[in-house]
């Protein structure tokens, strides 16, 4: 077999595994949603693809993906480049953001899931404007509070008391959308406790801001419980990515 047949024989096979586990993981979530009495199809999948290579999300978006969630800034901004020709690619930053990234990342995201302090709301902000003004963006940028469930500093998440303030600021900010909620559920906890204060929180959220449907919460080994607590999306990396990540970058 020469160079180029093996290439494609990788790809070919990389392909069917991603197809595969993307089959399952949809089962799964269509799952979670009859047995939570909602409609199958409400829920939506972001795939986790950090730490794997533009190749994938390449592969991901032959199969009808359009979504993906990255967490490292310099690591997406280079899927970013790479995938340029694919405009309706809907970028999200889902890790922990520092303020001297915000600039950049405000030129690609469509949603970033990990605003948790008033500091990084005022830079994402400044930093969508300037792209809006550059032409980089078309609109504001799309915002979703992390809320700490364990009010640990280490893990992010603005704390719950705190969480209506944030909120107001960035409804109001001109160049962020506030969408909704993101949260992690605590390490060794009952996912299941975690997900149903989330949904309290989400409610009285959405009591002073009706707008902010979106609950990111649930991963590979907890969206039932996610689904069955309200999530509108779930985001999945090793079940549906396997366990090979990139080595570089």
């Amino acid at each position: 077999m020469t160079d180029s047949e093996t290439v494609v024989a990788q790809a070919d096979a990389r392909t069917a595994e991603l197809a595969g586990n993307l089959d399952v993981l949809l089962g799964r979530i269509d799952a979670a949603c009859r047995a939570a009495g909602r409609e199958p199809g409400s829920v939506r999948l972001l795939p986790v693809t950090k730490f794997f290579p533009a190749a994938d999300v390449a592969i991901l978006y032959g199969l009808g993906r359009r979504e993906f969630g990255e967490s490292r800034e310099q690591e997406a901004t280079g899927k970013v480049a790479e995938l340029d020709d694919r405009r309706d690619i809907r970028w999200h930053m889902i890790g922990r953001l520092q303020r001297n990234k915000a600039r950049v990342v405000a030129r690609w995201a469509h949603t970033v899931h990990s605003v948790d302090s008033e500091r990084l709301a005022t830079a994402l902000d400044k930093g969508a404007l300037a792209a809006l003004d550059a032409g980089e963006r078309t609109g504001p940028l799309r915002v979703l509070l992390q809320v700490s469930l364990d009010e640990d500093p280490e893990r992010g998440g603005v704390g719950q008391n705190d969480l209506d303030r944030l909120a107001d600021q960035v409804a109001a900010a001109e160049g962020l959308q506030l969408g909704g909620l993101m949260a992690i559920p605590p390490l060794d906890a009952d996912p299941h406790s975690a997900f149903a204060r989330l949904a309290t929180l989400h409610t009285l959220l959405l009591a002073r801001h009706p707008g902010a449907t979106e609950l990111s919460a649930g991963m590979s080994g907890d969206l039932e419980s996610a689904i069955e607590h309200g999530s509108t999306v779930v985001r999945v990396g090793t079940a549906l990515m396997g366990t090979r990540p990139i080595t570089s970058g």
